[in-house]
């Protein structure tokens, strides 16, 4: 006999009580049937006494095995939603931050939105940042790289879901030379930046399952791509341009710095929504 809805909630609440929260068993459940049946929290609840198919409790079962073993519900239903736009996730790229979405909403109350500006993306990984301001900014002409081609198949897929055109391109910025044919007025990163030595603060659901070549550092260098992105765009954009970052928290005056050293003015740190240093904007002299 299947459970019903209710059922799945409770066994769900009680088997992960251990790893998360009531509040957090309750979403993921949530999640698993807006992916199978586009229901919302009040469909859920509504249905608490309907019966799960065969089918249904299968995939709901592997799921809870999955978290179980703190994988990230993103990578299980396959998808997230960022600054209000559905977004493809996987293995290859990183599940898009909520600070991340704030930096979106800096850079664009920062600019003209009717100007048509010409943008850069580095190390775009599912392509959050470059395809929200692609779509929140028609007249923009965006660009994203990033060193994997995989995660660049993944941007290029929610680009397409999301009806925006960009121009990716698989670039590693640790060797790659400006260019004066190509000039921004702004560049945007969120780079790899937390540090080996910070992996066993980490929650196994990021350090088990998310692509460390987008998360880690070496900690005998841990501004390493701020210092190139930096270098890079201190002679690819255009006069008044701007270079905004996503840092780590502990290094926001030491990035601040770094910024300036480049001729960099007006630099700027922000605080995220939970009170930490964890952005950066800065213009070009």
């Amino acid at each position: 006999m299947q459970p019903t809805v209710k059922e799945v909630i409770a066994q769900f609440k009680a088997e992960l009580a251990e790893i998360y929260s009531i509040h957090e068993a309750f979403q993921f459940v949530w999640l698993l049937f807006e992916h199978l049946h586009g229901w919302s929290k009040t469909d859920l609840m509504l249905h608490d006494h309907t019966k799960l198919t065969v089918s249904d409790h299968l995939f709901v079962q592997k799921a809870l095995e999955r978290l179980k073993n703190h994988e990230p519900i993103q990578y299980i239903i396959g998808k997230t939603e960022f600054y209000g736009l559905p977004f493809n996730v996987n293995s290859s790229v990183l599940v898009p931050r909520p600070e991340t979405e704030e930096l979106v909403e800096w850079i664009l109350h920062s600019i003209d939105p009717n100007k048509p500006l010409k943008i850069l993306d580095i190390g775009t990984g599912s392509g959050c940042i470059a395809i929200s301001l692609a779509k929140n900014l028609p007249q923009a002409k965006v660009t994203a790289w990033d060193i994997s081609e995989e995660a660049l198949q993944t941007a290029a897929r929610n680009a397409g879901h999301n009806q925006v055109e960009l121009n990716f391109e698989q670039k590693n910025i640790l060797t790659t030379n400006p260019s004066e044919n190509n000039r921004f007025d702004i560049i945007v990163s969120n780079p790899p930046y937390v540090m080996n030595s910070e992996k066993e603060q980490m929650h196994n659901n990021v350090l088990d399952y998310e692509p460390h070549l987008a998360l880690f550092v070496e900690d005998d260098d841990a501004l390493l791509f701020y210092r190139k992105i930096t270098e890079f765009a201190a002679e690819s954009l255009s006069s008044g341009g701007m270079l905004f970052f996503e840092i780590n928290r502990a290094f926001g005056e030491a990035t601040k710095k770094l910024v300036e050293s480049y001729g960099f003015r007006n630099t700027e740190l922000r605080k995220d929504l939970s009170g930490n240093h964890r952005m950066i904007k800065a213009y070009k002299r």
